[in-house]
């Protein structure tokens, strides 16, 4: 019995040592490569001078590969048509570029490949790789160096091309919008700083692209623009920041379209504030219209009563100086029936008003009809607010702590543009308690008047604001608790609402400033928060 025993234990303990020897001798496919390529040479050699040919070919000690050279490649000064770069999509122990632009005489040209030259199999990158030429007898070797930020947002765009015109007999303020420029750099994707290297002296203007389309010409539907505002002389040891900012496009209406029966779209480019649209020809007698914009599109839409029995029409579009006449051709569709929505539901901030829009334009509001009761049924007094371009309704009334508030529309209480009327609407709203809620004081130093000052969640959406146009502490009363970002708009014009530049009139965008810290806006606390604020902008850097 316990031989055994023990022929069964050296059993197992001999297969136990097989299996952990086996263990030791298997391969492990040795260390993960972490080191980037490395240049053997290139033809031409980098930075040769008389530069004569068309191919450049750049070897490696490894098979290669362009990732992303769209975006990472940066070429200055830029090359129409743009060099064929290989290999993409595969791999090589070289890289070519074929140019096939006619390059410029005594010119220096600099390929930065930025992030884009990784090795084939673990695409460790060789980073910012550049190579240089110049089609004359020396490198030019003068820079440029500043920093992009965002005109209205914390943190700046990704990708934004920034660029240098030479100021010469053929420049003009319409240049950035039709011709490439002398040179060009890139952020990348990771810093907000940028070098143009590789200039030569002279006189130029500065501007900046947050280039949708990658084609060095500034698009004003679809690019923002940043600008330096005077001649810049190189070489300089100034360092340079520039705001990038979206322009409110020029006006621009389009044809128009019949979306529902007496409705018809116009969709619009730029700022409608003076805007008037009239038909043309022979209306009915005692034609009405109603203009309405679009909540979240640059959309207005044209309501008209009675019907108009016609084919085809023109509006006569005006906006300051702008004048368009359109043609409309009109369709037999459906009469949309009057729908109506609140803004609000469940609870309702103190300093927010209850309000109701709707699809089809009001047309009366009969107050006698209209009742708001609080919890304990008694009736609230009310004032209202009527804006006919976003057609809506606000209803003003004082709130209290952990109430509730019934809003109710009696039958016929509603009418619209066409006489339809509602049926009973009820809404209900409710208060929290203060002790569910934040109060924070913001006390601003340095501060220059008038200005507003806005909390805003991550994203930059306004959550609270004030304005003021004398010195005075904000408070911020029974807010939702919560993360909040403070800024401060310097308000200039005392419009009440930030203003971006425009390029072609060398404004701008109204000043803003981020407080570095975030607002915790704690339940139940009361928070005083200060800001120190610089009494003017830095002074510019001087050439």
């Amino acid at each position: 019995m316990f031989k055994s025993y023990y022929k069964l234990f050296l059993f197992f303990g001999i297969l136990a040592m097989l299996v952990n020897c086996a263990n030791r001798g298997m391969p492990t496919g040795g260390e993960k490569d972490t080191e980037p390529p490395k240049i053997r040479y290139s033809t031409p050699d980098n930075f040769t001078t008389n530069f004569k040919g068309n191919e450049i070919k750049i070897y490696f000690d490894e098979y290669v590969k362009i990732k992303n050279a769209q975006k990472q490649l940066i070429i200055s000064p830029p090359m129409i048509p743009a060099p064929d770069i290989m290999p993409l999509g595969s791999a090589s122990k070289f890289i070519t570029i074929k140019i096939n632009d006619t390059l410029q005489p005594d010119t220096t040209y600099a390929f930065n490949f930025g992030q884009s030259i990784v090795d084939n199999n673990e695409e460790n990158p060789y980073s910012y790789y550049k190579y240089v030429f110049s089609t004359g007898t020396y490198i030019d070797s003068l820079s440029l160096k500043g920093a992009i930020v965002d005109a209205e947002k914390r943190e700046p765009e990704t990708f934004v091309s920034v660029m240098l015109y030479e100021v010469d007999s053929t420049y003009t303020d319409s240049t950035v919008y039709k011709s490439r420029p002398k040179y060009v750099t890139n952020t990348l994707d990771s810093v907000s700083t940028f070098s143009i290297d590789n200039i030569k002296a002279g006189k130029y203007r500065l501007v900046a692209l947050k280039d949708e389309n990658g084609n060095y010409t500034y698009q004003q539907k679809s690019d923002k623009i940043g600008f330096y505002d005077k001649e810049i002389t190189v070489p300089t040891d100034s360092f340079y920041e520039i705001k990038l900012f979206k322009e409110i496009a020029d006006f621009k209406m389009e044809r128009p379209t019949q979306i529902a029966k007496q409705k018809i779209q116009f969709g619009y480019y730029g700022d409608n504030r003076d805007l008037t649209i009239e038909m043309m020809g022979d209306k009915p007698d005692g034609f009405e219209q109603r203009i309405v914009k679009d909540a979240q599109k640059d959309t207005l839409y044209y309501w008209y009563k009675p019907n108009v029995e016609l084919d085809t029409t023109f509006f006569v579009v005006k906006n300051k100086g702008y004048v368009d006449t359109l043609k409309h051709r009109f369709r037999d569709l459906k009469v949309d029936s009057l729908s109506i929505k609140s803004s609000t539901s469940g609870s309702i901030d103190f300093d927010a008003d209850f309000s109701i829009e709707a699809n089809i334009p009001f047309d009366k509001l009969d107050l006698d009809r209209i009742s708001i009761i609080d919890k304990d049924s008694l009736n609230v007094d009310f004032k209202t607010e009527f804006d006919t371009l976003r057609n809506t309704y606000r209803f003003k009334f004082d709130k209290i702590e952990d109430n509730s508030y019934k809003i109710q529309f009696l039958p016929e209480a509603i009418t619209d543009f066409f006489g339809k009327v509602n049926d009973t609407l009820s809404y209900t709203v409710k208060t929290k308690k203060f002790s569910d809620l934040s109060d924070v004081r913001v006390n601003l130093i340095n501060a220059e008047y008038p200005l507003i000052v806005q909390l805003t969640d991550k994203s930059g959406k306004v959550k609270y604001e004030q304005f003021a146009d004398t010195p005075r502490m904000f408070d911020f009363r029974h807010i939702n608790p919560g993360a909040y970002y403070l800024r401060v708009i310097y308000d200039t014009n005392a419009n009440r609402k930030w203003d971006t530049g425009n390029y072609l009139k060398k404004i701008q965008p109204e000043r803003i400033s981020y407080r570095p810290d975030i607002v915790d806006a704690r339940t139940g606390w009361d928070t005083v928060e200060e800001f120190t604020l610089l009494k003017t902008d830095p002074d510019p850097p001087k050439n």
